[in-house]
């Protein structure tokens, strides 16, 4: 388990998870978003993806485009805890909004959606999309007047795209260089780089210690490095319990397990030793000794990266709502949250 962290999160108002698929990028999300509510803060946990993950996650109803409360943050001994809001991200809904916020095309923006016309918009521009659900998460992170009565929220946290997109994603000044120059599109774009570049945004990363998500973390950390956004922290997920010491781990990889003294503390608790029982559990311990040795040399590849990391265990139960707030407590407790 990793100790604490010294790295100092509390700038941050913009909390971007990314990860390699399988990784558990949206559980972390979520877990982030309930350990940083414990601070008694108004929380939002957005998604962009469209697979309606945290409605799962949560076991409520699939969300609407709208900020709906979803949870209380974790406990604190000290101070009542913040909500959780969750939104889901689409982008045809968030041109709707902005055009009736910055147009005030209410009607006639619906109109323009029932002729296809918010669809045609957001397939045939490169980069529109992600210019939409970007700037509604900018919206969110910078609340202004137009928006009356929308929650002030205290941090975001995104569940954002791949790591292979990541910096594409929130690069939205280089996405619109070749579609708009000038004018209020590219004066927003320019906005909101100035919050995706700033100390008040870090993109998380999520990795497993396999090497192919460990290498992809690697390059999203010099992608992210070269469009100039903030590198956040590495969080290690899904790992597994050291259970077994280190010179046990060694004998069963290297084939030295005294096999007869596993059949006699076997015989001794009563297991029946069927045929090929005792070779079969020293075959299984030898692949769970080069597993482990694997997982070691990518944590050492992960502490070689230059950033903060963070551990999470894999939890046998599975990840339900228990196990988020489990999740929320250990990342409160090495300091990310």
């Amino acid at each position: 388990m990793s100790v604490p962290s010294t790295a100092d999160w509390s700038r941050v108002r913009l909390h971007v998870v990314t990860g390699k698929g399988g990784t558990g990028k949206s559980t972390v999300a979520a877990a982030l978003a309930l350990g940083l509510a414990s601070h008694g803060k108004q929380v939002l946990l957005c998604e962009v993806e469209g697979r309606q993950g945290i409605a799962r996650m949560f076991d409520v109803d699939p969300l609407p485009y709208a900020e709906r409360r979803l949870a209380t943050g974790l406990r604190h001994e000290d101070r009542p805890p913040g909500t959780v809001h969750a939104l889901h991200i689409d982008a045809e809904s968030a041109l709707l909004e902005y055009l009736a916020m910055y147009y005030k095309l209410g009607r006639a923006g619906k109109a323009l959606d029932r002729f296809g016309v918010i669809e045609f918009a957001t397939t045939i521009a490169p980069g529109v999309r992600d210019v939409l659900l970007t700037g509604k998460v900018f919206e969110a992170v910078q609340r202004n007047s137009r928006n009356k009565g929308a929650i002030q929220y205290d941090a975001v946290v995104l569940d954002a795209p791949p790591t292979g997109r990541i910096a594409q994603f929130l690069n939205v000044s280089g996405e619109l260089a070749g579609l708009a120059k000038v004018g209020p599109i590219k004066s927003q774009s320019d906005t909101m780089m100035t919050l995706f570049r700033s100390p008040r945004t870090a993109v998380h990363l999520v990795t497993v210690l396999e090497e192919m998500p460990v290498q992809e973390t690697a390059d999203g950390i010099v992608d992210l490095t070269a469009a100039g956004l903030p590198v956040g922290g590495v969080v290690v997920n899904q790992v597994r319990s050291r259970d077994i010491s280190d010179d046990d781990l060694d004998a069963a990889r290297d084939g030295r397990l005294d096999t007869d003294r596993l059949a006699a503390d076997l015989e001794e608790a009563g297991v029946d030793l069927a045929a090929g029982l005792v070779d079969g559990l020293v075959a299984e311990a030898h692949d769970h000794a080069v597993r482990r040795a694997l997982e070691d040399s990518q944590r050492q590849v992960v502490a070689g990266l230059g950033r903060p990391s963070y551990e999470l265990p894999r939890l046998a139960g599975g990840v339900d709502l228990g196990g988020l707030y489990e999740l929320a407590a250990t990342l409160k407790q090495q300091g990310l949250a």
